[in-house]
């Protein structure tokens, strides 16, 4: 028998607990136009999305206390199912109350809609390959360029554990696209292929060239003795008269090249009006390698002397640039490709896309080169007929910041009349579209992104594919209700969450919280999420990972899907993830901890 105070405090928790379930019926009604386009396979969770959103509108932090103290679930799991959810609880309260007639509410004999839904890793399984029983998290591997021509490289990533291979439209082209694509099909009919769009990424435009000049220096150990000799090749010129690529240093007289031999000394003056010797220490293709133990500097025209005999250095390419940018100093963003330069503590760049120059406003934060530098719009204006924006610059290095050409541009308070679909990206689709297996949308912004694609698609008679929707703005995860409900249209699709431009937009402190409510968003959805952007990055880059990486890719288990980008070694960082995967699988599923048998301390592993 309960007592009369913890009688009321049901009672009461019972009234909310109603309260809630009807706000997610009235929210699933509001919703029958949209819920009535969502393909059958997603029907359930479509539904479930709108509920779940309906009562995360609300602060259920003093419900959950209250729940909690009296011995009840708080409602921390309720993602997959609010219905079911709350009418458990509901049931619990009714029991301890007595109730012999409990509410009436819709039960899973009563009423169809609230049937067992088509259960997450199913949804995972038809878009990311394999079966539902199989791993939970598979692993999506970024294909370098080499992939293109390097079958075996492809095999070996297959072995490793690669689950679905990514093409990157934003490099190579179409050619390389489609051999990487074979040399995946030959290394696994399972693997699956996502190729992905580049989008309308706003990046800073050119800069002044900078001297035409080669560096080139030994190598000294902490003493100052020379471990490696400065090392160049000499080339012959170009037969179309261009720049030599790094490493090579083309000559204006090949016959003179012909007549070098090993050990000769060839003698220059550099750039800098210092004397140099270096001598010829190999000769191969037409070219000789020359070696000193000094710095020297050689640029176009710098002569070459051999024993009385003298030739002058090709054309080389200009050297970098970059605006060295300092905190209050103002940044002129213009929609022009004029190449950008710096003057007295005022810098010019271009913008990529100069559709943004139209809408951005007074007061817009602008962040440069994955915000490295900050500022906001103090100012827009015309100048030489453009709209121009001058930023003041509230974030950067105490030494100043270098900001170089084409680097990223980010507009989080902006919004822009932009297509997520550039006219390279159609090309991109028409390349792609017979051989790939999923298309990810880069840079999506609202419901309408995602139409776009779906009928370019349907044009080019690949209405069949699976859809990723890449969540890298501020403004697609506060529409991602919406861009889901737009997404599950199409049986096969999923979310990206690109950390790396949302980590930029949303600044880096709410990153961990944006993420947790974009997974938590697609569990309501029943839609399968790739975790993505920096994983095991020092590991694929250097061969040594970080301690903090691990524990990141560790947390990627909570998602159906974890991508790992381009590094020297790759494979390396497929075969780690695969086993950190594999080792958490036991122990975690979404929120939910699994209590296996304890064992990573023993020699068990």
């Amino acid at each position: 028998m309960l007592d009369t105070a913890r009688s009321q405090r049901l009672d009461s928790l019972r009234a909310e607990l109603l309260t809630l379930r009807s706000a997610a019926e009235d929210a699933e009604r509001a919703a029958s136009a949209p819920l009535s386009r969502v393909h059958p396979v997603h029907a359930a969770g479509a539904a479930n999305l709108v509920r779940y959103v309906a009562l995360r509108s609300r602060d259920l932090r003093d419900v959950q206390d209250r729940l909690t103290a009296e011995g009840l679930s708080s409602l921390g799991r309720m993602e997959a199912d609010v219905l079911r959810n709350l009418d458990a609880v509901l049931g619990t309260i009714d029991a301890a109350l007595g109730h012999t007639a409990p509410h009436e509410r819709a039960t899973a004999d009563a009423d169809p809609r609230f049937a067992p839904a088509t259960p997450l890793s199913v949804h995972a399984a038809a878009l990311l390959g394999g079966t539902a029983d199989d791993r939970q998290t598979r692993i999506m591997v970024t294909l370098p360029s080499e992939a293109a021509d390097d079958p075996a490289l492809v095999t070996r990533f297959a072995r490793a554990g690669m689950d679905v291979a990514r093409i990157n439209c934003a490099h190579d082209d179409s050619a390389a696209w489609e051999r990487m694509a074979r040399h995946v099909r030959d290394a696994g009919a399972s693997i699956r292929i996502a190729t992905d769009l580049a989008g309308p990424k706003l990046r800073t435009g050119p800069l002044e060239p900078g001297p035409r000049v080669v560096k080139v220096s030994p190598t000294r150990d902490a003493l100052g003795r020379v471990t490696e000799p400065a090392s160049v090749w000499l080339v012959a010129p170009r037969a179309d008269g261009s720049a030599a690529p790094a490493g090579e240093i083309p000559i204006t007289d090949d016959m003179w090249l012909a007549r070098l031999r090993i050990d000769d000394t060839v003698e220059f003056t550099d750039t800098r009006g210092r004397s140099r010797y270096m001598t010829v220490v190999a000769l191969r293709g037409g070219g000789a390698q020359i070696e000193g133990d000094r710095t020297a500097y050689l640029g176009t025209g710098t002569l070459l002397d051999v024993d009385g005999r003298e030739t002058r250095v090709g054309p080389l390419p200009p050297v970098d640039q970059a605006l060295r940018v300092h905190r209050g100093e103002i940044i002129e963003l213009r929609p022009d490709e004029e190449p950008g330069f710096t003057h007295e503590g005022r810098h010019r760049v271009g913008c990529t896309v100069p559709e943004a120059l139209e809408v951005i406003r007074v007061g817009d934060r602008v962040l440069f080169d994955d915000g490295k530098i900050e500022g906001f719009v103090r100012a827009v204006g015309v100048a030489d007929g453009q709209r121009v924006a001058e930023v003041e610059v509230t974030l950067a290095s105490p030494r100043g910041t270098k900001l170089r050409a084409e680097k990223g541009i980010n507009l989080p308070d902006t919004d822009l009349p932009i297509s997520a679909l550039a006219d390279e990206d159609l090309r991109a689709l028409d390349a792609v579209a017979g051989f790939t297996d999923i298309v990810q949308l880069s840079f999506a912004r609202s419901p309408g992104d995602v139409a776009r694609l779906f009928t370019e698609l349907d044009a080019r008679g690949a209405g069949h594919l699976g859809v990723v929707v890449k969540v890298e703005t501020v403004r697609a995860f506060r529409a991602l209700p919406e861009i889901l409900l737009e997404l599950m249209q199409r049986p096969r699709v999923g979310i990206m969450i690109a950390r790396g431009d949302l980590g930029v937009e949303a600044g880096w402190e709410r990153l961990a919280e944006v993420q947790e409510e974009i997974l938590w968003l697609c569990e309501a959805a029943h839609v399968p999420v790739i975790w993505a952007t920096q994983v095991l990055d020092s590991l694929a880059g250097s061969g040594v990972p970080t301690r903090a990486e691990v524990t990141d890719a560790a947390a990627g288990e909570r998602a159906e899907c974890v991508m790992l980008n381009k590094g020297p070694h790759i494979e390396e960082a497929i075969e780690a993830l695969d086993d950190i995967l594999r080792r958490m699988h036991g122990h975690l599923e979404k929120k939910r901890p699994l209590l296996r048998r304890l064992r990573a301390w023993s020699h068990e592993g």
